[in-house]
């Protein structure tokens, strides 16, 4: 009886070791799938797509710094030049806008300086180059954010397909169909498509976010060049002015 007793006690014992091993080598697997992990574990397309991810941050942080900095317009900066049009210092207003170090002081330096030696459609032409030269410079590098977008994705799925090819091509020479073996493999291979994607949403929203930026600079630039232009269109005003 005392044998017969002790045998059951052993082995509800050895199953729940058994068990507990179980869930402490699932818990294991599981702490040790981190991000970094599975990345390496999607292969060699990972690195263009690591780069590219790093140069997307990069542009977008450079550009949206640029575009913050030369697209502001301090508040009454039209009506300061305004006035010191009025009142006939040119040469004031002149200093005035290159003070400014950004793209609407560079903007209406030149427009300024043209004021009494040429018509006002040449200063509207005047204002019109320069702002379409700003504009390309705050637009500069924008092209690489589009080419990542649509460069991205498709190295993920190029990384994807390779990997699915080289599954099969291994099934194949052992002929072994195992569920383990194909989904073991493949979702790594998912990965480059996962960071791939993510890569180029990031640089497609990006992209449009900064051209939004750079469009909302381009209104407030037409809307004080029309208030520029009001003045030097008035006639008592322009008679002062000249």
């Amino acid at each position: 009886m005392t044998i017969l007793l002790q045998v059951p006690t052993t082995s509800a014992s050895a199953v729940a070791d058994s068990t507990a091993n179980a869930a402490n080598g699932a818990a294991t697997v599981t702490q040790s799938l981190g991000l970094f992990d599975l990345v390496a574990k999607g292969g060699w397309v990972m690195v263009p797509i690591a780069f590219l991810f790093f140069a997307t941050l990069y542009l977008i942080i450079e550009r949206l710094i640029l575009i913050r900095k030369q697209s502001h317009i301090d508040e009454g900066f039209v009506d300061n030049v305004k006035d010191m049009l009025l009142q006939g210092n040119i040469k004031s207003a002149e200093s005035f806008c290159k003070n400014q170090r950004n793209a609407v002081g560079r903007v209406f330096e030149k427009a300024v300086g043209r004021v009494g030696v040429a018509s006002n459609k040449e200063i509207e032409g005047t204002i019109e180059t320069v702002g379409q030269i700003e504009i390309a410079r705050m637009e500069r590098n924008l092209g690489y954010l589009g080419v990542i977008a649509g460069i991205a994705p498709m190295l993920g799925f190029i990384g994807t397909i390779s990997g699915i090819i080289r599954i099969f091509y291994d099934i194949s020479l052992s002929d072994n169909i195992s569920v383990g073996i194909i989904a073991g493999g493949l979702y790594e291979k998912m990965i480059t498509s996962g960071g791939g994607l993510i890569v180029g949403v990031i640089a497609y929203t990006g992209y449009h976010l900064l051209n939004m930026n750079i469009e909302r600079f381009t209104l407030k630039l037409e809307m004080a060049a029309f208030d520029f232009m009001e003045v030097l269109q008035k006639p008592t005003e322009t008679a002062r002015v000249r």
